[in-house]
Order: C-alpha cells, then structure tokens, then sequence
C-alpha cells in the first residue's frame, strides 16, 4: 500500500490546524479530507472509509470522544485507526479517549515531523496488517479470527476494537508467559508511539469485562499473562 492509497480524514474546529497538518499530509501524499467536528466526521467517515483519523476533542456540535466511540460502532470502520490530536493532555482525557477505542493520543502542539513520524508509525501496523495473511488462533474455548479482526468465545461471537485485539493476540501468542509492560507497549503501540502508563491497565480491564477475569492475569511490576483453566495453578 503506497502513500497515495492512504485516506486520512483530519478532525479539528480550528481552520488553522486544518490548514496546516492537512498540507504536511498531502505533501506526504496522503488523501486528506477535513472536517470541523464530530457530527461531519461521521458523515466523511462513512463516506470516505479513511484508514486513518485524527481526532480533536473539544469541538463543537459533537465532541472527539463522543465521534470516536459512534465510529467505532460502524461495521465498515472498525478497523479504522484513531488517534486523538488535542491539546488536553491531562490523564483523565487520555482514560477517556482509550476508553472509546482510540489507538493514539497526540498532544498539540507537535511539530509537523514529529507528527508524520508518528503517523507512518501508526500505518505502519496498518500496512504490516494487510500484507499477513494468517489462520486462525484456537485457544481453549477461544478463537481468534485474524483475518476479520474478531473472536468467538465458546462459538459466541465478540467484537473487539483494534487495540484490544493486538493486546489479546500478544497474550495468547504464548499463553502463560509473562509479557513486561514495556514489551507490550513496544509491540501493541510501537515504540515512536508515546502513551500514558495507564494504557494497558484501561484495555486489559477491558478484556476482562468482554472475555472473563481469569484468563488475564496480573503480575505486580512486571506485567501480564494469558492463562487458561488449571494453568496457573
């Protein structure tokens, strides 16, 4: 997937910022399209199918937590990377957008090439995604369809966002084994992408709730495990 087959839909209520990254984007070679809030990003969004949006959070009409967690309700964008680019950098914002199923938090303001880097990071996955072609993943009671970017539990089907899903491909890769934190940011994340510490911490629960408890398993300081039944005894 070159550049120019790459559709980036920039989220912002401020002309400037529009103006600004979107020509950085284009001079990249990106397909840029634009909006000024929530309520026009999922109109473009479910006319454009973007691979990518950078999302504000404070705009009007409807805000950047709550388009994000509408898009993620989208059949045809579940798969779509989201990365919040705001200037609220407080915790409790990050929480909040991880929550709806963000992949990202950027902070304004960032310079221009600093915020490629971190994008090419970003479709990085995006482009390393669509060039493997995987079976699926049987463990235990749970199967893990790569192709589709959902499980079925017991035959009962569950859809995860795009994080939640690597996080959960990394565990059961070697059930058992204790993945250290950093090991699982650098992997699920990347290393150019920088996030809050709490980051795991937010989807993990989140598997716990749609999975069950015991499968995740915590090990204070150092990170996590996959475990099934009688494994961990």
């Amino acid at each position: 997937m070159n550049n120019n087959d790459i559709k980036i839909l920039l989220v912002d209520d401020e002309p400037d910022i529009l103006e600004i990254v979107g020509y950085n984007l284009k001079s990249e070679g990106y397909k840029v399209f634009t909006a000024e809030n929530g309520v026009e990003a999922l109109k473009s969004a479910k006319k454009n199918i973007p691979h990518l949006i950078l999302l504000d959070i404070m705009m009007p009409e409807m805000d950047g937590i709550e388009a994000c967690e509408k898009i993620r309700k989208i059949k045809s964008l579940e798969n779509v990377i989201i990365a919040f680019l705001t200037a609220r950098g407080e915790d409790y914002s990050q929480l909040a957008g991880f929550e709806v199923g963000a992949d990202d938090y950027i902070t304004k303001p960032i310079k221009p090439k600093v915020l490629i880097s971190k994008i090419k990071s970003l479709l990085r996955r995006l482009k390393a995604g669509s060039e493997n072609e995987e079976e699926n993943t049987k463990i235990g009671d749970i199967v893990i369809d790569i192709d589709e970017y959902v499980i079925y539990k017991s035959g009962k089907k569950i859809e995860l966002p795009r994080k939640e899903f690597e996080l959960l491909s990394l565990l059961t890769s070697k059930p058992g084994k204790v993945f250290k934190r950093e090991v699982i940011l650098d992997t699920v994340w990347g290393s150019e992408v920088v996030v809050g510490g709490r980051t795991i911490d937010v989807h993990i629960r989140k598997l716990r709730e749609k999975i069950g408890d015991d499968y995740f398993k915590t090990v204070k300081g150092v990170g996590y495990k996959f475990v099934l039944k009688g494994m961990d005894k």
